[in-house]
């Protein structure tokens, strides 16, 4: 067990690294201690989008935080691609979400609204009818009543973003420890023990970044971190003209030409696999939205598990009983790696608080907690 680091990240995956990399630069011994690929990883499975649209209507922090983090991406992708050399496929110009009919395009421009309303107007949107729509996208259906669209949203590939980060972490210094599922977590003296499957670490700090299991090794520090799983299931489609300029919800087109389907939300527990019927509804919508895929391939299909806090909001929790104990849990990987990797780095290493920060406490589950969100 030797070395004694200043803080050790439980979790490698888009959080965890995301935070080794901002601790690590700011001059701390960081020890990522991972698991294995049998693991339910959700930075392995998701879309890749930087997405501010929707996120936080009737969660005011949430939208201020959301477009926080848009706005801070494009210096941090810029910093990242220059110190490891990989293009992650960044692409921030814009993001489309479509409505089939009248009853999603008002719903959703009342969505839109309340998000402008909690951003103080930073957030800024429009709502498109068909013409416009398909004046920016010809290959748009006619029978699609509109859509959603901001300058703020936009995509990565999530795997080159996660291969960057874990190549720029241990450029900094950071110890990786893969292979190593984590049984346990206690406090020692003033410090932290964690035990795996084949060895112990001990750390000053550590910060919970283990998705799923944050709620089971949360308990052992003192915190309350309620998370279940949401199944997405995904599709990839052979690779096609490029005809598709934004990142969208239900389709995106990669930066190697393929089409990346989605959007599903499923409470199915612990369950990970792809079924037929959600594969062919999923399909079937991108279709009704771009009628000219329907003779496109798929490729291969998977589904992955969101980590999903009972209101669908972050949490980032400081224990009360151990100071120097955190969990952090959202769902939201890609579009937060710009804050995981700043101010949230700052508030573990207690170098600036940010205000936002307060708001995401676990706390607000504890039906004693009056205080409102602002």
């Amino acid at each position: 067990m030797g070395t004694v680091y200043d803080t050790i990240i439980v979790g490698g995956g888009l959080v965890g690294a995301a935070l080794a990399c901002g601790i690590a630069a700011r001059g701390r011994l960081v020890a990522v201690v991972d698991g294995d690929d049998r693991d339910f990883r959700a930075s392995r499975g998701n879309f890749g989008l930087v997405w501010v649209q929707g996120k936080g209507a009737g969660f005011p922090a949430y939208a201020r935080w959301t477009a926080m983090a848009a706005k801070y991406w494009p210096d941090f992708e810029c910093e990242l691609r220059e110190t490891t050399g990989i293009d992650f496929g960044f692409r921030q110009n814009g993001g489309y979400d479509f409505c089939l009919d009248q009853v999603e395009w008002v719903a959703r421009s009342e969505e839109m609204s309340l998000v402008q309303q909690h951003t103080r107007g930073e957030f800024e949107y429009e709502m498109l009818d068909n013409t416009e729509l398909k004046r920016r996208i010809p290959q748009v259906s006619g029978d699609v009543f509109g859509a959603s669209y901001s300058d703020h949203d936009g995509h990565v590939n999530p795997l080159y973003l996660l291969r960057a980060l874990h190549q720029r972490m241990q450029k900094l210094g950071c110890r990786y420890y893969p292979n190593q599922r984590v049984i346990s977590t206690r406090p020692k003296n003033g410090s932290f023990i964690v035990k795996t499957s084949s060895d112990r670490y001990q750390a000053k700090q550590i910060v919970l970044c283990a998705g799923l299991d944050n709620q089971r090794l949360a308990h052992e520090l003192g915190m309350h971190i309620p998370v279940h799983p949401i199944r997405g299931q995904l599709l990839i489609t052979e690779r096609v003209e490029s005809f598709l300029p934004c990142a969208s919800l239900p389709v995106r087109q990669t930066m190697e030409g393929t089409l990346q389907i989605g959007n599903s939300h499923e409470n199915v527990g612990f369950d990970d696999s792809t079924t037929l019927d959600v594969i062919t509804r999923l399909a079937a919508r991108a279709v009704r939205i771009f009628p000219h895929l329907s003779g496109v391939r798929l490729v291969r299909a998977w589904g992955a598990l969101r980590v999903m806090t009972p209101d669908g909001v972050p949490i980032y929790h400081r224990s009360a009983h151990y100071p120097g104990a955190y969990a952090i849990s959202c769902h939201s990987g890609v579009t937060l790696t710009s804050l995981h990797a700043g101010v949230v780095a700052d508030w573990v290493c207690d170098d600036a608080i940010d205000a936002l920060i307060a708001e995401f406490s676990a706390e607000r589950f504890d039906v004693s907690n009056t205080s409102l969100r602002v």
